[in-house]
């Protein structure tokens, strides 16, 4: 070992004895550390999730809209109320009254 080690040294030669590998991975790790995102993350806003059109919701949220206001049964087919939902039904960025 010692004849190799000083051969390495007359050539310029790096030593791949074991140890000395070890040696050279733990200098080189010592310097290195994962870095963050933390400085590069923000914090957002929960925005309002819009839930997609089906049929279901539609009844359900009618339904519910005529038990809560206590509307007939028969205010859904009215003509008032089938315009009302058809210009609705146009809006691109929802409905305010």
């Amino acid at each position: 070992q010692a004849d190799y080690l000083s051969w390495c040294t007359k050539n310029n030669f790096t030593s791949m004895l074991r140890e000395d590998v070890e040696a050279r991975k733990a200098k080189a790790d010592l310097g290195k550390t994962q870095g963050t995102l933390d400085g590069h993350l923000c914090t957002k806003d929960p925005q309002e999730r819009i839930i997609p059109y089906s049929n279901d919701s539609f009844k359900s949220a009618a339904i519910q809209w005529l038990v809560e206001t206590d509307q007939p049964i028969s205010a859904l087919e009215h003509p008032s109320f089938a315009k009302m939902i058809d210009i609705a039904s146009r809006a691109k960025n929802g409905v305010k009254i």
